[in-house]
């Protein structure tokens, strides 16, 4: 399920709106909100603008749309189809809202009134079978946000010791190799059969004439 919920400008990680917690959940999630902020000053220009970051039991997706990240935290079980189509809906009322006023504000939170829209979207995505049913009935699921495949997936363990970049070209370059892998072990699997080919019927031939001689000498 959808646990909480940030909004940040892209360009300075300035806060602009966030779910309201319980002290249950401020609690179980403190950890994964201070990666959250970590995640937010690491967006660039280039940043991806779909990402989901694993974190132990739970996995932090965010949005890029207009200078403004939609992160949300959920559980690692949570589709991540419908994580998206909850940061969509959340991207679309907030543009509409207040999408002029983003690049002006300067004090942190200045949108809080947005966290009314938040709580009750994320009501009905609180289970995958309610999430599921409203986004169908509402049409919300988009053909870009249905093909989950192409979203960029991170671990968080690479982001904090590793250095690891949010950005498109990274992933390009992490793609590139894992498809020239790929194609590379292919070539060696063609090349073999190909060998088996050329050699086999001489193969068979030599081991023919082998037992006829150790049946005629033995």
């Amino acid at each position: 399920m959808v646990r909480s919920t940030t909004i940040v400008r892209a360009s300075d990680a300035l806060p602009l709106a966030a779910s309201v917690d319980d002290e249950q959940t401020e609690q179980a999630l403190q950890e994964h909100k201070q990666q959250a902020k970590l995640i937010f000053r690491r967006i660039t220009p280039n940043s991806e603008p779909r990402c989901s970051i694993e974190s132990g039991q739970y996995t932090l997706h965010y949005l890029i749309s207009d200078n403004v990240v939609f992160l949300t935290i959920a559980d690692k079980s949570y589709p991540r189809k419908l994580a998206f189509s909850f940061l969509d809906e959340l991207s679309k009322e907030f543009a509409s809202t207040y999408g002029p006023k983003v690049e002006a504000v300067r004090k942190p939170y200045a949108f809080v009134g947005f966290d009314t829209f938040m709580s009750k979207t994320a009501r009905l995505y609180q289970d995958t079978r309610t999430a599921s049913a409203a986004s169908g009935g509402l049409d919300r699921l988009n053909d870009d946000l249905q093909d989950v495949t192409r979203i960029m997936t991170k671990n968080m363990e690479e982001l904090l010791w590793r250095g690891d970049s949010l950005d498109r070209m990274s992933h390009l370059s992490t793609s590139l190799r894992s498809e020239s892998e790929k194609y590379r072990k292919a070539a060696k699997n063609i090349n073999f059969q190909a060998m088996l080919r050329q050699y086999a019927p001489v193969a068979a031939v030599g081991f023919f004439i082998f037992i006829v001689l150790l049946w005629r000498f033995w």
